[in-house]
C-alpha cells in the first residue's frame, strides 16, 4: 500500500529510540549543530496581542537562580517569602489584575508563578508600587539580583531583569514556535521544514539554549458559577 513504509524508512524512524543514537545526539550531533547555526534564546512572557481575549489571565512563569545553590540557600529563601507572606499577598491584592500567584522552590531556582490580567509591564509596575521593597528581600538571594534593587530606584531595569527570568512561552499552535524564531531573525515567512513528526533542528536548537519553557497559554476559563455566586447561595457572605 502507498501508506507502507519501506525497511529502510522504518529503519531511520526507529533511530531516535536507539541508545548509540541517543548518545550521539546528545554530544555531538546537537553540539555541533549549535556551533554551526546559534540560535537566540525568544524572551520570556506572553506573545504580544491587541485581541482583548488574548489579554485576560495572562501567565508569568518567573524562574530566578539562587545565589546559594545549597540546602541553607534554599531554605534561607523559603524563610523570606514565609516572613513577607502577608505583605505579598496584601500587596496582590491591591494590585488588583492578579487572579492567582504561588512561590515554589524548583532545582536551587526561586519561582513565582502567577496568572494576571492586562499588560505585562503594567503589572510589574503596580506591583513594585505596592511590595518592591518587599519583595526586594527576595530578589537579593538570586543571582544578579544585587543590580535591580531598590526595585523602586530602578523600574525599568527592574521590569527588564523580570523579563529575562520569565519563561518563553511556547505559542498554542505547534509551529509557532518556528514562526517566533524566523520573526526573530527578521524573517516573516512561512519557512522551513515544519514536519514537527521528524523534530525540525530550529525546535531542538531553541530548546536546547531555553531549557525552561512554558508549552502554550495554558487553559483558561470561568467556572459555571463564580465564588461570590456560591457564597450569596449558601449565605456566607463576604
Amino acid at each position: 500500500m502507498a501508506n507502507e513504509q519501506s525497511a529502510l524508512d522504518q529503519w531511520v524512524m526507529g533511530l531516535p529510540k536507539k541508545g548509540w543514537f541517543q548518545w550521539a545526539s546528545k554530544w555531538l550531533v546537537v553540539p555541533f549543530w549549535a556551533w554551526k547555526t546559534p540560535v537566540k534564546k525568544l524572551e520570556g512572557g506572553p506573545s504580544y496581542s491587541v485581541q482583548p481575549g488574548d489579554n485576560v489571565q495572562r501567565m508569568m512563569n518567573l524562574v530566578m537562580p539562587l545565589k546559594d545553590q545549597s540546602a541553607v540557600g534554599r531554605a534561607e529563601a523559603a524563610l523570606a517569602i514565609a516572613a513577607n507572606k502577608d505583605e505579598i499577598y496584601a500587596g496582590l491584592d491591591n494590585v488588583g489584575t492578579v487572579h492567582f500567584a504561588r512561590f515554589v522552590i524548583v532545582d536551587n531556582n526561586i519561582c513565582m508563578f502567577s496568572v494576571y490580567d492586562g499588560d505585562f509591564t503594567n503589572y510589574i509596575r503596580d506591583f513594585i508600587a505596592t511590595i518592591g521593597s518587599v519583595f526586594d528581600g527576595v530578589v537579593e538571594l538570586v543571582a544578579g539580583g544585587e543590580d535591580v534593587i531598590p526595585s523602586e530606584h530602578n523600574v525599568e531595569k527592574f521590569i527588564d531583569w523580570v523579563h529575562a527570568h520569565d519563561m518563553y512561552q511556547v505559542p498554542d499552535d505547534a509551529t509557532g514556535i518556528l514562526r517566533n524564531q524566523e520573526a526573530q531573525r527578521g524573517d516573516t515567512a512561512d519557512t522551513g521544514n515544519d514536519d514537527l513528526e521528524l523534530l525540525p533542528r530550529q525546535l531542538i536548537l531553541q530548546l536546547n539554549v531555553n531549557t525552561n519553557v512554558s508549552l502554550g497559554s495554558g487553559y483558561r476559563a470561568y467556572p459555571g458559577y463564580s465564588v461570590a455566586q456560591v457564597r450569596k447561595q449558601l449565605g456566607i457572605g463576604w
